[in-house]
């Protein structure tokens, strides 16, 4: 999808034009992917842009760059608080956010340890990442044959440049074979996530998702999701999957910052369960929606608003 250019882009306590937005081409970080991110989405409500659950995106940032030895100059609270002036100067009711911890340029090699670390925030508008019709009408996905990274190969805990080829190739194949989104499982077979999302089944009542063990990021539309589930009655559980409970599932549903929401209607093209968005799904979306736009007390402190 396309990026829309925005006025600034904050860099290290500046706010710089978009075109001016710029690092060195022998920066390590391009080099070498060692660098950590988020994704992050802010809301139009009745109050102003709300940005959906931003301290808890920062303090996940900043446990991704602990993973990966880096240290910031920065607070997580300065950061917050920069994030918020960028949506602020960029003058947006609704948009995409991209904090980034990247190294300064200045070493070379393998070794990170001697760079400095740098962040920047970006935002645009940024529509539905699985299509306009996605959420309407669900998404097509294959399981693929690319595995998820392992613990001891690349972190899954951390939200890493570089660790995203994995996903990318994925998803790219998933893409070429005809699919809207693929599904990685690990190395013994246990479904972890999506090329970008965290993916979860309803049996009944009973709403699954696989354990953080299994290799997924905890996803914190992940974690609004189960939130959600339980307080609507039903019995929300962690348990290791694999394909097979997808093809059997009565509905499945992936979520994440940029997909939001998104029903599974078929996996490796066997229909979930009617072939068609299920009730439950439905339903947590409608009400996913409404806690986003601040409809929602119960749900008032996932939304930090951008304007006092």
């Amino acid at each position: 999808m396309p990026i829309t250019p925005t006025k600034k882009i904050w860099m290290d306590g500046e706010l710089v034009d978009w075109d001016d937005a710029t690092i060195h081409i022998l920066n390590p970080t391009l080099h070498y992917g060692w660098g950590v991110f988020e994704g992050i989405r802010a809301y139009a409500t009745p109050r102003g842009p709300a940005v959906f659950r931003l301290t808890e995106h920062i303090e996940r940032l900043f446990r991704s760059a602990r993973i990966y030895m880096m240290q910031p100059d920065w607070t997580v609270d300065e950061i917050v608080e920069a994030t918020k002036e960028t949506v602020r100067v960029n003058d947006l009711d609704s948009c995409y956010i991209r904090p980034l911890l990247y190294l300064a340029h200045g070493e070379m090699g393998l070794n990170p340890i001697p760079s400095r670390t740098q962040a920047c925030i970006a935002v645009w508008p940024w529509g539905a990442y699985l299509g306009a019709e996605a959420a309407e009408k669900g998404c097509r996905v294959a399981v693929s044959s690319w595995t998820r990274i392992g613990h001891n190969t690349i972190p899954p805990a951390g939200k890493a440049t570089g660790q995203y080829i994995n996903s990318s190739l994925a998803k790219a194949a998933a893409l070429r074979a005809g699919y809207d989104e693929a599904i990685m499982l690990t190395p013994d077979g246990r479904v972890a996530e999506g090329s970008g999302e965290n993916i979860f089944v309803v049996y009944g009542k009973k709403v699954v998702t696989p354990p953080l063990v299994d290799g997924s990021l905890a996803g914190l539309t992940r974690d609004a999701a189960m939130a959600i589930a339980r307080d609507e009655g039903h019995e929300v559980v962690e348990h290791s999957l694999v394909r097979s409970d997808l093809y059997l599932a009565d509905e499945a549903f992936f979520t994440g910052t940029a997909a939001e929401l998104v029903p599974i209607v078929s996996v490796d093209d066997r229909p979930v369960g009617t072939g068609h968005p299920g009730a439950v799904t439905r339903h947590l979306l409608d009400v996913f929606h409404q806690a986003t736009r601040g409809e929602l007390d119960r749900y008032k402190e996932w939304n930090e608003y951008v304007r006092d």
